[in-house]
């Protein structure tokens, strides 16, 4: 007899079995008419990466990746869990000196997260958030395989990459797919749009804010990373019928306790700005006054609590002796099967992922195949380093190079990456399949759950990393019944 677990695996990679065949059932010439169909439509979409004010077309690849209704659901389950201990940490830099110490902030940021992190802000702590992870839904031990890479807590992409590429392979793809597999029933997931705008409406009506005019505040004229801002604004005016602003911080003005843009009063800032950017922002003449009066009102999503957005969160979660302090037993259970032993590197004992207590560089040199070495707040996949692929020597200079770094580093136990095949358009018109790393990305919220699947040849899968984008569709065995 199977598990309901391994059942829903089996039923996974059984729809996923019928999606290849169907794809390659159309035969050379057909599927790569429909890749040519995907890139066309990629590029309407305007789905690009910016790099240094130069558009770099975001690859949609065409076999999308399948999801179950209760895989999602557990997914979902789970992220949300990860989700409210994540807002719980800045009441445990507060309180514990442990936990402050594995999540320590530079004296300027601290003070904006002792300034801002109050009553109010606790009691309605809105943080919209993607945390990457691993999932192999067509395994029939998928649960066990679900793991998170890291979180994102502040600014997150995917916006406007993901709900473009569920339309491109909507379009493109799907209805090539039922054509010849009539049996198969896919529909893409949720709109991760939709569920943003409803936190974001949440917000506004919990906190008291008659008006309904939403800032999406950015670097607007770095002319760097996926463009995504500007689209959500236009989509959020069509669909929502309301005001939406585009601004950089240096734009917005302070009107007694009001902010304005453009002469218009903000009601609520969507933020793809950390304090420490703008902390920069103010050494370069940037007028921080407007921001620090939306903090202080808590007119910002995501809230102060996402400053403690960090790699070595996973270190206050798999600490033993940190997490029964703050957890009950349902939350350590969770962090045990879904978070991957993680430590600030630094010369200092602590407890190894076997739970022994010893020093930590040298079992991080012996280790180097089970281990990857990240910085700690960078993002998009940038000087992640994965000890299985680098020399020994490669490895002991990036400790060192981690060690010396003023900015803190830290050490993961590796995951094993779930890996697909997708077709590939070759240069003389044929089509092969290559194999490609998938990693998600999930945003949960109380209104449902959407993912960004990313995948790549190398193993630091990200878009910024030039990896492209797998889209997660949802399969329904042969006999359910769809509502």
């Amino acid at each position: 007899m199977l598990t309901p677990v391994e059942e829903s695996g089996n039923n996974a990679a059984a729809i996923a079995k019928r999606v290849h065949a169907a794809l390659f059932g159309l035969g050379s010439p057909a599927l790569a008419r429909v890749l040519a169909d995907v890139a066309r439509e990629a590029a309407n979409e305007r789905l690009v990466y910016l790099r240094d004010d130069v558009e770099d077309a975001i690859r949609v690849f065409a076999t999308p990746i399948v999801a179950l209704p209760d895989q999602l659901s557990y997914c979902r389950t789970v992220s949300l869990a990860l989700h409210r201990a994540l807002k719980r940490l800045p009441d445990l830099y507060f309180a514990d000196p442990d936990a402050r110490r594995i999540l320590q902030l530079p004296e300027a940021e601290e003070a904006w997260l002792r300034a801002y992190w109050t009553p109010r802000a606790r009691e309605l702590n809105t943080v919209f958030g993607r945390h990457d992870a691993v999932c192999d839904f067509a395994s029939p031990r998928w649960k066990e395989s679900l793991r998170f890479l890291e979180p994102n807590m502040s600014g997150i992409g995917g916006l406007h990459i993901v709900p473009a590429a569920d339309r491109v392979i909507a379009r493109s793809v799907l209805p090539a797919l039922h054509a010849a597999d009539p049996g198969l029933t896919l529909e893409t997931a949720q709109d991760i749009r939709g569920l943003l705008m409803q936190e974001l409406l949440d917000h506004l009506g919990d906190g008291g804010r008659a008006g309904r005019t939403i800032c999406l505040v950015e670097p607007k004229y770095e002319g760097a990373g996926p463009d995504e801002q500007r689209e959500l604004a236009r989509y959020v005016h069509e669909h929502f019928g309301m005001t939406i602003c585009h601004a950089d911080p240096a734009e917005l003005e302070l009107d007694g306790d009001e902010v304005r843009f453009e002469g218009r009063v903000i009601d609520l800032v969507y933020r793809d700005y950390a304090v420490l950017d703008l902390l920069e922002a103010e050494e370069e003449g940037t007028d921080l006054r407007p921001m620090r009066a939306l903090f202080a009102q808590n007119r910002v999503v995501s809230s102060i609590a996402a400053e403690l957005d960090q790699k070595s969160c996973w270190e206050v979660f798999t600490d033993p002796d940190l997490v029964p302090r703050h957890f009950d037993s349902d939350d350590r259970r969770f962090f045990q099967r879904h978070i991957p032993w993680t430590r600030v590197l630094a010369e200092r004992r602590t407890t190894l992922p076997d739970g022994a207590r010893a020093e930590l560089l040298p079992y991080v040199r012996r280790e180097r195949e089970r281990l990857v070495l990240k910085p700690n707040r960078s993002y998009g996949g940038q000087g992640v380093l994965v000890g299985a692929h680098a020399t020994e020597s490669r490895w002991d200079q990036a400790i060192g190079e981690a060690l010396a770094d003023t900015d803190r580093w830290v050490v993961q136990s590796a995951l094993t990456l779930p890996v697909t095949e997708l077709p590939v358009a070759l240069a003389d018109g044929s089509v092969a399949l290559e194999p490609f790393f998938i990693v998600l990305g999930f945003a949960a919220s109380t209104y449902g759950i959407a993912t960004l699947a990313r995948a790549s040849q190398e193993h630091v899968v990200n878009v910024a990393q030039r990896g492209g984008v797998a889209v997660l569709v949802v399969g329904h065995p042969p006999g359910r019944v769809v509502l």
